[in-house]
């Protein structure tokens, strides 16, 4: 296993949330909402915002720190081929343009909603829908993959798996998972969540990724 790397928890943090108010709301009330949300099409990614994202539209420059952190960390370069797995609308992989180039930059997601609509600047062909669990690649075929905010919304069995194949495919890796670390924490992710399927404590995903022999780097968010 890597280690403990934070990217993102600035920007993670940077947005405001009314737990309780996601679970007592009378229209959509949480199971609703988790229904809706667990098809990963348009309620999912812009439908109301009590659902989930509320409008998942691309904000220029929001993520090209986390792009620059992860360029500079792993010394990508031109030529390297790089892979989201969880790509959604791909609005990360696109900072990443300024140093890499488009045709080295593959994306994967579950929905065919989030890659109907993903970046213009992307390109098409290397936009892939697969689970995450059976990525279709060869071994080794990438010089970085990440995944961000996606592998805690798999099963145990799919979870396993995912974190093997990531392995597999990847020279360096580093994947970013939901956590929590008090009683508080863990409520107010039960709150917020509606997709999550792995719910751990930060031991338990260190056990996780020892089990599976994962080799690469990780990072937690925290609802606190």
């Amino acid at each position: 296993m890597g280690r403990e790397i934070d990217f993102i928890s600035s920007i993670h943090k940077a947005t405001k949330r009314d737990y309780l108010a996601r679970v007592n709301d009378a229209e959509f009330p949480k199971y609703r909402c988790a229904e809706l949300a667990s098809n990963w099409a348009y309620d999912y990614w812009d439908g109301d915002r009590r659902i989930c994202y509320g409008g998942y539209d691309y904000q220029e420059g929001r993520w090209s720190s986390v792009a620059a952190s992860m360029v500079d960390h792993y010394g990508l370069k031109r030529g390297d081929r790089i892979l989201d797995v969880g790509c959604g609308k791909g609005f990360q992989l696109v900072e990443f343009l300024p140093t890499l180039d488009a045709s080295h930059l593959f994306g994967l997601d579950i929905s065919d909603y989030a890659l109907s609509m993903a970046h213009a600047n992307l390109v098409r062909e290397n936009l892939f829908r697969s689970s995450a669990a059976d990525l279709p690649f060869e071994s080794g075929y990438f010089d970085f993959v990440y995944s961000i905010n996606t592998l805690h919304n798999l099963s145990i069995k799919d979870l396993f798996k995912a974190i093997k194949e990531i392995d597999r495919v990847a020279g360096n890796s580093y994947i970013v998972v939901e956590s929590y670390r008090s009683e508080k924490e863990k409520q107010n992710l039960l709150y917020w969540q509606v997709t999550c399927k792995s719910f751990y404590s930060v031991d338990d995903w260190l056990w996780i990724f020892d089990q599976c022999g994962y080799c690469g780097d990780y990072s937690f968010i925290f609802f606190e």
